[in-house]
């Protein structure tokens, strides 16, 4: 149970940043990478939200939520399974 304030708020927040990331690959889909809206090209927001994902990753590591070494485990365990499962070389 995590009960520290803030890193309830780092887990709230980075929570909302995976539904913005996911909002943003949904409109690149739709409307594609150069699709604008409000004058930003879809690219740019997918760009601008994975980084306010990775940027809530970063944090996590360094409040101890979570490892740099498991995250980095974890990483190389997808590839495996991507490389196997999918057409991602």
């Amino acid at each position: 149970m995590i009960d520290n304030e803030r890193n309830k708020e780092i887990l709230l927040i980075a929570q909302e940043e995976c539904a913005e990331v996911t909002q943003a690959i949904s409109k690149v889909f739709r409307f594609g990478l150069d699709g604008t809206h409000n004058d930003v090209t879809n690219k740019q927001r997918l760009e601008e939200e994975v980084g306010d994902l990775l940027c809530m990753i970063n944090l996590m590591m360094e409040s101890n939520i979570i490892s740099a070494y498991g995250v980095h485990i974890a990483t190389k365990n997808k590839r495996a399974k991507l490389a196997k499962w999918s057409n991602i070389k």
